[in-house]
């Protein structure tokens, strides 16, 4: 929401009949108001200075202004400065520009508005579908522990198979509350549980009906799928609140920043979303499942290699990010969160 300021006296009235008074605009903010001898008023002039130059790039602005010509011939006040600032008054005709301010290295004035996109854009509904598919394919994948090693001694790696495509939720998860805001964000987090629910449903139903003739993989198949409610309820638990946190803390953060230093809301959300997943995840899955030892190092591998995967693909995060910025025609300052 733009925060509205008056800092002028109304501009004289407008002529009741005849001719339109000049006036001055740029980029959607104008201001009208002439004075008796016909010119334009001190007013007018002021709004005409204060919105010239960077008044089409908000992101870039330092001082800006807008003021909306009704049908009564009033304008609204001006004012300028370091922050944010609009002024418009209703009426027929009249156009109410918005802009908003940065400080001098890049981050949000006061009264700055943060840039998303809306939902109703082109690829939030193919981004929300590939989450869903993710987020279902890792967690039956993540019925089979891997082991890898002895590495070092009797060192060896820990992991389960969801390991493979799981971290990608995170980095969709880092895009849609980069480009699109929490709330676009968590509606995907809910979905992908929803979706989740409904597997386990179809699942459990397919796996406790009666077999058919000739059909000799029963216990085959209830030895992959019958271990998976456990998964689903701790991949769930885990899932709803490393999302939730990832989203926050990065949206959090952009609010705070800005545009500037991408890398810093992606790693500082990635920490804490896949810290507080993988603990809840591998303590509810596999606490009494894998012994001692090997189920920390379960544990801390798990979470350091997500957080290396964030890495090694952030130019991949980066790339997707500018892409969607500049596709996605609202994105901008003051939209869908």
């Amino acid at each position: 929401m733009s925060d509205h300021s008056d800092a002028g006296a109304p501009a004289a009235e407008t002529p009741a009949a005849g001719g339109s008074a000049p006036g001055a605009s740029a980029s959607g903010a104008s201001a009208s108001g002439p004075a008796a001898s016909g010119q334009p008023g001190p007013h007018a002039q002021t709004a005409a200075h204060a919105v010239s130059g960077n008044a089409a790039d908000p992101a870039e602005n330092t001082g800006s202004a807008s003021a909306s010509g009704a049908s009564a011939g009033t304008a609204a006040g001006i004012a300028s400065g370091a922050g944010t600032a609009t002024a418009g008054s209703a009426g027929a005709g009249g156009a109410v520009g918005t802009a908003t301010a940065t400080t001098a290295d890049g981050a949000p004035g006061a009264g700055a508005l943060t840039a998303f996109a809306s939902t109703r854009g082109r690829y939030y509904a193919l981004i929300l579908a590939v989450f869903c598919c993710v987020f279902i394919i890792s967690n039956i994948s993540a019925t089979k522990v891997i082991g890898f090693g002895p590495i070092v001694g009797d060192f060896s790696i820990v992991t389960d198979g969801g390991a493979f495509l799981f971290p990608l939720a995170y980095i969709l998860g880092d895009v849609l509350s980069e480009v699109y805001g929490f709330r676009a964000a968590r509606r995907a987090v809910f979905m992908g549980f929803a979706m989740q629910a409904l597997a386990v449903l179809v699942f459990y139903l397919v796996m406790i009906s009666p077999p058919g003739p000739g059909y000799e993989s029963q216990d085959a198949f209830e030895a992959v799928l019958g271990f998976y409610p456990r998964i689903v309820a701790a991949s769930l638990a885990g899932y709803v609140v490393g999302q939730l946190l990832n989203s926050y803390v990065l949206v959090w953060v952009k609010r705070r920043m800005g545009e500037k230093h991408l890398w810093v809301r992606l790693m500082t959300s990635t920490g804490v979303g896949e810290f507080a997943d993988t603990l809840i995840f591998c303590v509810v899955a596999f606490a009494g499942v894998i012994p001692g030892a090997d189920f920390v190092n379960y544990i801390i591998v798990g979470f350091v290699y997500k957080v290396a995967v964030e890495v090694i693909l952030m130019p991949v995060t980066y790339a997707v990010i500018r892409f969607l910025k500049r596709r996605e025609v609202t994105y901008a300052p003051g939209g869908e969160d």
